[in-house]
């Protein structure tokens, strides 16, 4: 495994320049699931696309917008960045249309992922979201769910979690590689980092029971890590609050992971939750 293979960079556009922030296509990704796009719209620009075979994702990072997936036009957004607020996001089936038209400049994730399912388009706005804290300590983490495994999709999972300046996340490490419900299900995944102060970062490590040493891979503001096995740690840089959006689609619709048993004690140690979180609210 090399860096190559598991982190994507964003392109370095000016602030008022649209255009395509990342591209990944799962063919360039080499796996199964999903592709994954970020691209950013000026005031008056449009992006209008479809899903054919695919059912997608379109998470609005920041900005205001009207779109249109067939049902009249409706105005989104509310928060000026991810560490704003609760996101607007709209899930459509195969076989649907959307425009995207920016009132102020926007920036919207989308992920696409194989699908033929029959069912229907849905915006989840900030008040459907449900927002829960866990860990304790330096492992205290905000979860943001957007399209839960509950949420009537076919295979995509949509999660936001933030993690305050020098806590862990994704902790104790975990693993989703191995079909074995109702214990663990093979889940490719996606996390795309904001962070809050431009030159933060975060560092998120890479490994399995066979190659405990694995890769530690730098994360900073528009990269995306793709986990395609198992376990993936990570740890906010002190100081520096990490935003990571989640996409997650494999063999089953569920978070059912296995967690690495010589780390699973710290649960024990656990008191109280950070009190610098939440971090954001609707």
């Amino acid at each position: 495994m090399t860096e190559s293979d598991v982190l994507v960079h964003s392109a370095q556009l000016p602030s008022q320049e649209g255009g395509e922030l990342l591209h990944l296509s799962r063919e360039h990704a080499k796996w199964e699931w999903m592709s994954f796009y970020v691209r950013r719209l000026l005031p008056g620009e449009s992006y209008r696309t479809g899903t054919e075979n695919e059912e997608a994702a379109f998470v609005l990072l920041g900005g205001t917008c009207r779109t249109n997936w067939g049902e009249g036009e409706v105005s989104i957004g509310r928060r000026k960045d991810v560490f704003d607020g609760f996101p607007y996001t709209l899930y459509l089936p195969a076989q649907s249309l959307v425009t995207f038209v920016a009132d102020t400049t926007c920036e919207i994730a989308e992920c696409r992922v194989p699908s033929i399912a029959q069912l229907k388009p849905k915006l989840v706005s900030p008040a459907d979201i449900v927002t829960s804290l866990r860990g304790g300590g330096n492992v205290s983490r905000q979860i943001v769910d957007i399209i839960p495994p509950s949420f009537p999709a076919d295979r995509i999972m949509v999660i936001e979690v933030y993690t305050p300046g020098g806590n862990w996340s994704s902790y104790p490490p975990h693993k989703h590689d191995v079909h074995n419900p109702p214990t663990e299900v093979d889940l490719d995944e996606i996390y795309y980092y904001r962070i809050h102060q431009p030159q933060g970062f975060a560092l998120q490590h890479l490994y399995s029971s066979e190659n405990r040493n694995g890769r530690t891979i730098e994360a900073r503001d528009g990269d995306a890590v793709l986990v395609r096995s198992g376990f993936h740690p990570v740890v906010a840089g002190p100081g520096y609050d990490v935003y990571y959006l989640n996409f997650l689609a494999g063999s089953s619709r569920a978070l059912s992971v296995t967690e690495d048993p010589q780390h699973v004690w710290i649960r024990s140690t656990w008191k109280q939750t950070d009190p610098r979180l939440p971090l954001v609210s609707a």
